[in-house]
């Protein structure tokens, strides 16, 4: 095809149409208004007629200069489209991971983080098993992650504490005659599991795993269904549901530690340590950041 809309034209044909004008468009352009009409006149002899009329002290459009504006409109935005997309495929791509307790909280704290020292940065989330999360950091496939820790070496910056509760369906009864407390948990292995039966042993409560999670998912919607009861880390809000149990023994919060992949930038992890304590320990994080 012989002919060719410019898009540098079509946008000062654009300006003319928002601004009023030759002399506010060129104004608006940061260019001369000889070379705002340099550009509609060639518009004009792709189009075969004017595009632009005066019309007193101002300029009026043509029927056809209304639809070359139309089309002009269009045109420009799927250009415009197209480099924002083409710009974003560029952009580095930090993956970032939570436990799956307080998910909800954690990765947007996480994503803040990671743009500000990175702004340019898109952000991919994962939400997973701490046990799996830190799979994925050793291979690479993560590369900042806030997971349930034991405290054992190689396990990440210690970072927050994160609460435990006890919960269960609304209208749950406790079995009588001293039966087991049915206990739904995450599969082995899982920190906040083991805590839920020490803690029940500790105190002399006799208790069974009635129904193992392969995740958090389906810990909830078992114990949304009255199976049992459920130990579980919400960050001080109360799973959708389900109602707390304050009954049963207090457990110690979990820990979470933050840890990031060979070869992820350094001030990533301090920007995400200091994000979650402000999110889950405001007030320890203002005691540090005063030391």
């Amino acid at each position: 095809m012989a002919q060719v809309l410019d898009i540098v034209a079509l946008r000062s044909l654009i300006a003319v149409a928002d601004h009023g004008g030759f002399h506010r468009a060129a104004r608006a352009l940061l260019v001369s208004q000889s070379t705002v009409s340099l550009h509609v006149r060639r518009l004009e002899k792709v189009l075969g007629s004017p595009a632009v009329e005066p019309d007193g002290r101002r300029t009026r459009f043509t029927a056809e200069g209304r639809l070359l504006l139309a089309q002009a409109r269009q045109i420009v935005d799927v250009h415009d489209a197209a480099l924002r997309r083409l710009a974003a495929e560029d952009a580095p791509v930090v993956v970032v991971g939570s436990t799956e307790h307080c998910a909800d909280q954690i990765l947007p704290a996480l994503a803040a983080a990671v743009r500000c020292v990175q702004p340019g940065a898109r952000v991919r989330y994962r939400v997973d098993r701490s046990s799996r999360l830190r799979e994925a950091l050793d291979q690479g496939a993560v590369d900042l992650a806030v997971f349930l820790t034991d405290g054992g070496p190689g396990q990440g910056v210690g970072t927050a504490a994160l609460s435990l509760g006890w919960y269960a369906a609304p209208g749950w009864r406790r079995p009588p005659g001293g039966a087991p407390l049915p206990l739904v948990a995450v599969e082995e292995p899982c920190t906040i599991r083991h805590r839920a039966l020490r803690v029940l042993a500790e105190q002399g409560i006799a208790a069974e795993v009635v129904c193992d999670a392969a995740y958090l998912a389906g810990v909830l919607d078992a114990t949304r269904a009255g199976l049992g009861v459920a130990l579980l880390g919400t960050g001080g809000t109360c799973p959708e549901g389900l109602v707390e149990l304050p009954a049963l023994p207090p457990v110690p919060p979990a820990r979470l530690a933050t840890r990031s992949a060979a070869g992820t930038d350094p001030r990533l992890t301090a920007a995400a340590v200091r994000a979650v304590r402000e999110l889950l320990d405001p007030a320890g994080a203002t005691r540090r950041a005063a030391a």
